[in-house]
């Protein structure tokens, strides 16, 4: 690979956060369904980025997808998370799917410039399978934080069966039955779209399911949620990178020190610089962090079949140990970026306190405790993270 200095998708990338940093502040406070941008990345081309070449993609490997992730959401950490979450239900596809299931729907993406939104909640089982003609199902019920679903192509969406099993469907978002409501109006991640979809006796054929080899079914296919475990981490370190860039040019922008500094300026002055310092130490560690585990990513994901539990288990370590360091990095920098900026930074116009919303509103997507619980028993006891969506 190219990495992500390759032309194919550095020079639309540019040329997409160009357009969403101009309007950035105000789109925050409108909140709602980000069309324009959407329409961009769907014409930038950026959204066939992670799919093989074989089936017309860029074929760019996950170190690649994601940091592209983390530049996006230096900017717009919504839109960051909606691009992130389209490539993981294609990786869903990948690693959940047959052979003839995954050519289909990643050509067809390519082809048609799929967008995919996410209605797969494995918490939320209020939506159930019921059995239908032709070894299909009838999915009845609400799913809660989908994300991205609203003016998607389609969806991954998860369902119970009556023996409590866990069902995961494709289906098309405009199909009969299924009504995506534009109830998302939280502090922070506004235009994600993360609101409720409701299906009504929505017809899934047999074969638009992912039962073989299905969810979780081997070390390769448990790698699903490391990636989304690995989106976050990217999501958070580029909020925090972004918050970095907007305290350092509002602190370059001052004339004036504080009046009890003996410094000339206050980018001079030794507790801004202080404050800088840990800025940089905590994202540059966490950035490192970041780009181990998806080297290591990358290379389980090569492996296919053949990764072992413990191969997967390395990966989850280094996954939960990113996430960690992010996650704490973005919400310290978000939170001290006023320190250095003052007291005119806090005009609601420019909206600064968006970087520390959305970053406090996406940290809640599973326990930090839980991950530095886990990365504590590996430590102490050699016991990796046991499989599951959240590890």
């Amino acid at each position: 690979m190219n990495g992500i200095e390759d032309a194919r998708w550095t020079e639309p990338l540019d040329a997409v956060l160009r357009d969403w940093a101009r309007t950035a502040a105000a789109r925050d406070k409108a909140g709602g369904t980000a069309f324009h941008e959407r329409r961009l990345l769907r014409e930038s081309g950026l959204l066939r980025l992670s799919i093989p070449p074989e089936y017309g993609g860029d074929g760019a490997d996950w170190s690649t997808t994601l940091d592209i992730v983390r530049r996006m959401a230096q900017v717009d950490s919504s839109l960051a998370h909606l691009f992130a979450f389209h490539h993981l239900q294609l990786a869903t596809i990948r690693l959940f799917g047959r052979d003839a299931q995954i050519r289909r729907w990643l050509a067809e993406t390519v082809a048609q410039g799929w967008f995919w939104g996410n209605a797969l909640n494995p918490l939320d089982k209020s939506t159930r399978a019921l059995p239908d003609a032709d070894n299909g199902y009838l999915f009845d019920g609400r799913k809660s934080f989908c994300s991205g679903a609203r003016d998607s192509d389609q969806l991954l969406a998860s369902a119970f069966d009556d023996d409590g099993r866990l069902l995961i469907a494709v289906t098309p978002t405009n199909r009969a039955g299924i009504s995506v409501l534009d109830d998302w109006d939280n502090m922070g991640q506004r235009q994600t779209d993360s609101g409720t979809v409701v299906f009504e006796r929505v017809h899934v054929a047999a074969d638009e399911l992912l039962i073989d080899p299905g969810p979780l079914s081997s070390p390769f296919a448990c790698l699903r949620p490391l990636l989304a475990q690995a989106i976050l981490s990217h999501i958070y370190l580029g909020i925090g990178e972004g918050a970095l860039q907007v305290a350092r040019e509002a602190t370059l922008a001052q004339a004036r020190p504080w009046i009890a500094s003996d410094a000339a300026r206050p980018s001079e002055d030794p507790y801004v610089l202080a404050h800088f310092g840990d800025f940089f130490v905590a994202l540059e560690g966490a950035r490192l962090l970041a780009e181990r585990a998806m080297q290591a990513f990358d290379r389980a994901w090569q492996r296919g079949l053949a990764l072992s539990e413990a191969e997967r288990g390395e990966v989850a370590v280094a996954v939960a140990a990113s996430k960690v360091a992010a996650a704490r990095a973005g919400l310290d920098v978000a939170h001290r970026m006023f320190e250095v900026t003052g007291a005119r930074s806090t005009t609601a116009a420019l909206r600064l306190d968006r970087f520390w919303r959305n970053v406090r509103v996406h940290t809640l997507h599973d326990p930090i405790d839980y991950k530095v619980r886990e990365l504590g028993d590996w430590a102490l006891n050699g016991r990796m993270p046991e499989p599951s969506f959240y590890s």
